[in-house]
């Protein structure tokens, strides 16, 4: 049983970076102004409060990814509140909360939505013809795993 859910013309992106990568999402996203303006923008906390200077726009901040913000996204992601995750995160760097970074990605992957964890990625998913108009996502079928015997 497949099932759809329909991504509208205005994306909920949300925008998430580690500190090493903060100044590159910055540039990224001010290179991307005029894109970005036609979608809902939701981002953890400081990369938020960056986000909103940059770009000199409100968007939704949640709370710092280590205190629990890539929970609260990823229960995002899972309730169906967010269509497109950016994430520029810093592979060379060793992160606190290294499981939740991981859930989250598991998550992104598990409801079909396009993330990208690099400038060239996101550049790519923001100049998709798909950005500016519906979609509709397939969302993977898991009931098989959930009629599993133990």
């Amino acid at each position: 049983m497949t099932k759809k859910k329909k991504i509208g013309e205005r994306k909920r992106i949300a925008l998430v970076a580690h500190d090493n990568k903060k100044k590159d999402i910055i540039e990224w996203a001010i290179y991307n102004k005029n894109a970005l303006t036609r979608h809902e923008l939701i981002a953890t906390g400081t990369t938020g409060s960056l986000l909103e200077d940059a770009l000199d726009r409100p968007l939704k901040k949640l709370l710092s990814g280590p205190l629990g913000g890539d929970q609260q996204l990823g229960a995002m992601i899972a309730e169906g509140h967010i269509d497109v995750l950016i994430f520029f995160w810093d592979p060379m760097e060793a992160q606190p909360h290294d499981p939740d970074i991981k859930a989250l990605l598991r998550v992104a992957v598990t409801y079909n939505i396009p993330f990208a964890c690099d400038r060239s990625t996101a550049d790519f998913i923001m100049t998709s013809p798909l950005m500016s108009e519906e979609y509709n996502c397939v969302i993977p079928d898991y009931s098989m795993y959930l009629k599993r015997k133990i």
